[in-house]
């Protein structure tokens, strides 16, 4: 979008897309829904925009990215059976020549974090964990806030709730 020309702009009720080659035109609107904004596609600029036949928009590279990055047989397959409308011809040798990195991030696959045995408890109180937690709603007694202590050597766990997270100390 914004190497068209385009300008997003996000704010606590929704999202405006601007083309700022056209004095900064609305070009279309999209309504807050939760974490997500949803796109009123209904609006004509906003269904011109996104079914042009124009420049690069048959490029396989941009479809890839528009339609959930599929892959290049999925792509073909979608073209072949007209699952969608606009999806313009794509020639019999066309590859996306481009290395996608957002599939390429999503596909990579990550060594599991090491297990650490460099030191062992061997007795009660050698070692405690901590840590505090913040509560979405406040408890019956009005606490925002609750620390857990977890002794290394017998797991055993303690639990305080508090009202300010300063309180720590005082239960530790």
């Amino acid at each position: 979008m914004v190497e068209q020309g385009l300008q997003v702009t996000f704010n606590p009720n929704g999202c405006f897309m601007e083309d700022m080659k056209n004095q900064g035109k609305l070009i279309a609107k999209g309504e807050r829904n939760g974490q997500m904004c949803t796109l009123d596609v209904n609006m004509p600029e906003v269904n011109s925009m996104l079914f042009t036949h124009g420049k690069g928009v048959g490029d396989i590279g941009i479809w890839h990215k528009r339609v959930s990055h599929v892959n290049l047989q999925c792509l073909k397959l979608m073209e072949k059976q007209n699952f969608v409308g606009s999806l313009p011809k794509f020639g019999i040798k066309e590859v996306m020549l481009e290395v996608c990195e957002a599939c390429q991030l999503g596909k990579q696959a990550r060594h599991p974090f090491p297990v650490q045995t460099t030191h062992v408890s061997s007795k009660p109180l050698e070692m405690m964990h901590l840590d505090v937690w913040t509560m979405k709603t406040k408890s019956i007694g009005r606490c925002k806030y609750y620390v857990s202590f977890i002794n290394d050597h017998t797991k055993k766990v303690w639990v305080y709730f508090m009202k300010h997270k300063g309180e720590v100390f005082q239960h530790f």
